[in-house]
């Protein structure tokens, strides 16, 4: 518990942002999701759809401190490449 009224809403804010950024990384884990399952089905047209979804969800992330910038940029440049083996 905080002690002081600075530490107090401190914790707020972080049990705020913790919230937002486990829901950002979520629904970024399940467009990777649903992208690898359209990959592993052969579907080029899905797949690419999917992909820029993807992708717009890896950089809103990164933008945030959720992710690294670096990180999300290793992520987009592996499922391109998967992407593009279909």
């Amino acid at each position: 518990m905080a002690n002081h009224k600075s530490a107090a809403k401190r914790a707020r804010q972080n049990t705020k942002r913790r919230a937002i950024n486990r829901m950002k990384k979520s629904a970024m884990r399940t467009a990777i999701k649903k992208l690898d399952k359209a990959v592993s089905e052969g579907n080029k047209e899905i797949a690419l759809g999917l992909y820029t979804k993807a992708q717009s969800l890896l950089s809103k992330v990164s933008k945030s401190s959720a992710m690294n910038k670096k990180t999300a940029a290793r992520l987009t440049s592996r499922l391109a490449s998967r992407v593009n083996k279909i």
